[in-house]
């Protein structure tokens, strides 16, 4: 089970992931069918650190549109992670991954300060580490916290599990006719607006050669198939000639 030699992980999800069929909030079979995902990941011998959104609770974004100090509506948004990070450590420790949760703003009643030394000595020991609070700043995304993470802890490959199988150039969900591309470079991505990631989070991944591979975490098995170099997805790279930056139809 192995992708292009990767061993260390950084898998991006975002807090609607976790909701399942529900409007609103945690859903926990949802959250107990992606800690399988994980759970075979792990036994598959790959190092997986994780970076939870906190959509599914509050969006501080659409909070600051709405009238909130846009500062203050980050932080609650940040907090929102962090309950969603709790929500994924229990259902890993109840398939028996070993976890542990680190916070960019410290809350040590709950999970650990991020310490960038000892998430490295986690993920060395087998555990699954799971970054919450973003990068502790306002004004940043997730997605951007996500890159940041994966920077840090030297991952071969940022996946970011999504509700759509890769990024395609227009949206699948109001498009019939938008077409799946299977390989993309960082520069197109960001020439073209397409919506991977932010523009800073591609930007770092880009600036520090991480691949982004973008899969449909809603499909059952596809995180392993995407780990094997197979199913759905499409991964962003820092080079890729004008014959693989092509479109696949699905």
């Amino acid at each position: 089970m192995a992708q292009a030699g990767f061993k260390r992980i950084l898998l991006k999800l975002s807090g609607e992931a976790l909701m399942g069929r529900e409007a609103y909030g945690i859903d926990p079979l949802e959250t107990a069918r992606i800690a399988d995902e994980v759970k075979a990941a792990v036994e598959a011998g790959f190092e997986i650190c994780l970076v939870v959104g906190g959509g599914n609770i509050f969006r501080g974004l659409a909070a600051a549109a709405k009238g909130f100090d846009r500062g203050s509506a980050d932080y609650m948004g940040m907090l929102a992670t962090v309950m969603n990070a709790l929500a994924v450590q229990n259902a890993l420790e109840n398939v028996g991954i070993s976890t542990r949760v680190q916070s960019a703003i410290p809350m040590p009643s709950v999970c650990e300060p991020y310490i960038r030394r000892r998430a490295e000595r986690h993920l060395e020991k087998g555990r699954v580490v799971i970054f919450a609070a973003g990068t502790g700043n306002p004004f940043f995304t997730t997605d951007t916290g996500a890159a940041l993470r994966a920077a840090e802890m030297n991952c071969d490959a940022l996946l970011k599990g999504t509700s759509v199988d890769g990024v395609y150039d227009a949206d699948p969900k109001t498009v019939p006719g938008a077409v799946r591309y299977d390989r993309l470079s960082f520069g197109k991505v960001l020439a073209d607006n397409l919506k991977v990631m932010d523009a800073s989070a591609v930007a770092m991944c880009r600036e520090n050669n991480i691949p982004i591979i973008v899969f449909n975490i809603r499909e059952a098995g596809m995180l392993a198939a995407v780990l094997r170099g197979e199913g759905t997805s499409t991964m962003v790279t820092t080079i890729v000639t004008g014959e693989e930056q092509s479109r696949g139809r699905v």
